[in-house]
């Protein structure tokens, strides 16, 4: 489960068993996890952000998308 970023509370990660879907990330903090789609960014899935935290966590997913679609290609090929 490689982390790409760390950004104040929240962890920037993917799964290794994801190479099928397209690129995306997860977000998590504590218990709460979101699924981001990279291109272009879009929530796929929520558990337990409220949805102002999910615009908060997508702005930061879009300021970073080049850093995490590199990521993303260089780990998956």
């Amino acid at each position: 489960m490689p982390t790409v970023l760390r950004l104040g509370p929240y962890r920037f990660h993917f799964y290794s068993h994801e190479p099928n879907e397209p690129a995306h990330i997860h977000v998590d903090r504590g218990s709460c996890s979101l699924k981001v789609w990279l291109d272009p960014v879009a929530h796929a899935r929520n558990i337990g952000f409220r949805p102002h935290e999910i615009n908060a966590i997508l702005r930061l997913v879009e300021e970073h998308s080049t850093t995490c679609l590199e990521a993303w290609h260089e780990y998956f090929g």
